[in-house]
């Protein structure tokens, strides 16, 4: 079941989408959610991803870095993706 979706576009360049869907509870969804934070620049190409799909789990993508996420709660997660934006492509959403 869908509990958020955002999708915009800002300054022209900017794509932003939110995506969080309720799931089973299971080894692979701890917490019953599946969830992926985009952010792209269409001009460098520059990008925040932060999902949790399987196998891997919580974790984030910085342009080509990789890193492990620990999940705390949807309103955390979307505190700390506009945080990565504004430390990495230098504008605030």
């Amino acid at each position: 079941m869908l509990v958020r979706r955002e999708k915009f576009v800002f300054q022209g360049s900017y794509i932003v989408e939110i995506s969080v869907h309720e799931v089973a509870r299971d080894d692979r969804y701890q917490d019953g959610l599946k969830w992926g934070l985009v952010c792209v620049d269409q001009k460098t190409g520059k990008r925040i991803l932060m999902d949790n799909h399987h196998p891997k789990g919580p974790h984030v993508h910085v342009n080509e870095f990789e890193e492990n996420y620990e999940f705390l709660g949807l309103n955390e997660l979307v505190a700390d993706f506009r945080r990565l934006i504004v430390e990495h492509l230098g504008v605030e959403i």
